[in-house]
């Protein structure tokens, strides 16, 4: 019996941190599973990297070993110059600046500003402020989700409020800074069509862990027409809850916060509701768009989110809170 928990014990050792790897290799926040040619560059890069860590580790252990275990002797005062400064200086810098040169120039096409679409984010505590800016020069305002066409790729323009934020999409690509009064630059290009988990990378305050966001891939065609309805203004309510949500929205006065084009409300405090209802997730990727996430959203805003700014609707009425929630679902 105490053999077999000794050998257990002893297997675990290896098991668990094979199954802590391999959990880790999939999924849409995973760096081992690239979905956008800049993440790929970045997974080669780390492969470069790690293959050339091992290959200096592996010589410098087997040298160890040679002169501790295999030959151990007396070495001339020329031979141990020559090891220290052949093996201590020449190689570690040709090998660590060969691989400096070969990780550097794969950073510019990322960081660089395209030429084609740019989309403005702004990092706010703790939402982000998304505009997608139109040939035009007109821009049309999203919070809290990030939509790219596939194939093409899309320059994101990154600013910040209050503190230093910064945007990251594990399985699209890199991450970049976002600094107050600072505008920095990310790309992309998909390769996949998908929903991908982007985060807040740097920690801003009480609620960055809840500070996230979808990354939504689309073919360029449902990409445009996606565009296009985001650019109209908001739908009308037409059923009875909805309708009595409008009012109990404007009665409450959420459009001093809020934006809803087509409406009186155009508030820019918070995020644009404009078409909230379509989006894929609410309060900065923390919960779903149903009615019944809206409604746990209003009435327990600060203890889904501490410390944000948008207060608690907890002394709505049970009908009034489910109303507004049913007029929000209803924009898409």
């Amino acid at each position: 019996m105490h053999w077999c928990k000794w050998t257990f014990r002893r297997r675990a050792w290896f098991i668990l941190p094979a199954l802590f790897l391999v959990s880790a290799c999939e999924g849409r926040q995973s760096v081992l599973d690239p979905s956008g040619a800049d993440a790929r560059r970045l997974y080669d890069l780390a492969l470069v990297l790690f293959v050339g860590a091992a290959v200096l580790w592996l010589l410098v252990g087997g040298l160890f070993v040679y002169v501790t275990r295999i030959n151990p002797r007396a070495m001339s005062r020329r031979a141990a110059e020559a090891l220290i400064i052949g093996g201590g200086v020449i190689f570690p810098v040709v090998l660590l600046g060969g691989l400096l040169i070969y990780s550097l120039p794969l950073m510019s096409a990322q960081r660089s500003a395209p030429d084609g679409m740019r989309i403005h984010v702004t990092a706010e505590q703790w939402w982000w402020r998304v505009e997608y800016e139109l040939p035009d020069g007109s821009r049309v305002t999203s919070a809290n989700e990030l939509r790219l066409p596939v194939g093409q790729r899309t320059g994101l323009v990154l600013n910040a409020q209050n503190v230093i934020h910064a945007l990251w999409i594990p399985a699209l690509g890199g991450k970049a800074d976002m600094i107050p009064g600072r505008e920095t630059y990310l790309s992309f290009l998909p390769e996949k069509v998908g929903i991908f988990r982007g985060q807040c990378a740097e920690f801003c305050g009480a609620s960055h862990a809840l500070m996230a966001f979808e990354a939504v891939t689309m073919t360029p065609d449902a990409f445009a027409e996606w565009l296009d309805a985001q650019a109209k203004d908001a739908l009308v309510p037409e059923t009875p809850a909805a309708i009595r949500g409008a009012e109990v929205f404007a009665r409450e006065g959420c459009g001093a916060c809020h934006a809803v084009r087509g409406t009186p409300a155009t508030g820019l405090v918070g995020p644009d509701l404009t078409h909230v209802g379509g989006r894929v997730s609410l309060g900065a990727g923390i919960l779903g768009v149903t009615i019944d996430d809206f409604a746990n959203w209003l009435g327990h805003t600060d203890a889904l989110k501490p410390e944000v700014d948008m207060p608690t609707y907890d002394f709505l009425s049970q009908d009034d809170l489910i109303a507004l929630a049913a007029y929000l679902e209803g924009l898409k």
